[in-house]
């Protein structure tokens, strides 16, 4: 790409909002510089699909940007400007059509196309709980063992958890912001993005100084919806920016995910709303792997421990489950019991003394205080 195309991008940082597709179509239909001489010459006509009145605003940012004051802005902050064609634009972003980003800035080293390539988004509540904060960091350690770029919006929370919990595990993460990258937001997590920004990338569509506002959070979502493989919700309450990055990564064919939390919890309401629909339930790194990864890469298969009474043979265990509880039994009673043979019993009956389950009374057999802790240990508990 020339410099004059990378050029007029940065202008139209300046002038379009980001996700508006009006802009975009522009751009496909019309090509980068003649909506940028549209915009910036009087007399020109005005192109569809907007007001008189949004033209006219548009015109008025048009008046005000200087893409060379933002790229030398933006270089002094460590950052550089990604475009659509070149070598390290992440193609999926591709898939939001016109409303795909003009441009990321992005500050750090990586490449951002490479990083994408083994990305999941770990996203939820800013007001979270301490479990939602532990399960994101936790998450975030583990994919970051596996591999795996942790990608989130730099807010307080459960942002906050999955960045700290992937750096914490020397891991690779990407702060997604609703603001210039020259700009850390929240404040309070200015050294957090900074140190970001030193270890992983830090990404944003707007210009060097912009503001964050509540559309453009909403619309920054898309973006970490459409940068990685799939977004895991760890906490998020009915109406949360978390659900919009979920339903944008369901739009775009992405796999979404959500940790459960207490059914009495109204942070884990829209988690279990999602899990009602189409989100697959998670509970750590190893699963969300299974899901987003190559073939092969499956959770270890959950199992509960195993007791010594497991290790018998089949008809050893019939036999040890047909003695009563609390009183000897004849070799004829507990072949009735096992629907098997009195013969069969009483050799089964001397095997499992040897091992220590029954003891001989009279001419009756009883379990033992060893098998009886075996049996109750093995029963489902309320």
């Amino acid at each position: 790409m020339s410099d004059g195309d990378l050029l007029a991008r940065i202008f139209l940082t300046r002038v379009i909002e980001p996700g508006d597709e009006a802009g975009g179509r522009w751009l496909r239909e019309h090509g980068t510089a003649e909506v940028v001489r549209r915009l910036s010459e009087d007399g020109t006509a005005t192109l569809p699909g907007v007001s008189q009145t949004r033209w006219a605003g548009l015109r008025a940012r048009a008046r005000q940007a200087d893409p060379e004051r933002d790229l030398a802005i933006a270089r002094e902050a460590g950052a550089r400007f990604v475009v659509p064609g070149t070598v390290e634009w992440p193609a999926q972003l591709d898939d939001l059509g016109d409303a795909r980003p003009l441009g990321l800035w992005v500050r750090g080293r990586p490449s951002l196309r490479m990083w994408a390539l083994r990305a999941v988004a770990v996203v939820g509540a800013r007001a979270c709980t301490e479990y939602g904060a532990h399960m994101a960091a936790t998450l975030a350690a583990g994919l970051a063992e596996h591999g795996w770029v942790v990608v989130s919006g730099g807010a307080y929370g459960i942002d906050g958890a999955a960045h700290r919990g992937a750096l914490g595990a020397g891991g690779a993460t990407v702060a997604v912001l609703a603001c210039g990258v020259d700009r850390p937001y929240p404040r309070g997590h200015t050294e957090l993005i900074n140190r970001i920004a030193e270890q992983g990338l830090v990404v944003g569509e707007l210009p060097p100084g912009e503001h964050p506002t509540p559309s453009r959070f909403v619309l920054r979502n898309r973006v970490i919806a459409a940068l990685t493989r799939g977004t895991v919700v760890v906490e998020a309450a009915l109406r949360s920016g978390s659900l919009v990055t979920a339903r944008a990564a369901q739009r775009l064919g992405r796999f979404t995910m959500g940790i459960p939390g207490p059914a009495t919890s109204g942070l884990s309401t829209g988690v279990h709303e999602l899990l009602r629909g189409e989100a697959v339930l998670v509970t750590d790194a190893a699963e969300v792997v299974e899901l987003v990864g190559d073939m092969g890469e499956l959770a270890p298969a959950r199992r509960g421990p195993v007791l010594p009474r497991d290790l018998l043979e089949p008809a050893a265990r019939r036999v040890l489950a047909a003695l009563p509880g609390n009183r000897p039994a004849s070799p004829e009673e507990v072949a009735r019991g096992a629907l098997t043979s009195e013969d069969e019993v009483i050799a089964r009956l001397y095997e499992l003394r040897a091992l220590g389950y029954v003891e001989r009374h009279g001419d009756g057999w009883k379990l033992t205080r060893q098998a009886m802790i075996s049996v109750r240990d093995g029963r489902s508990r309320c």
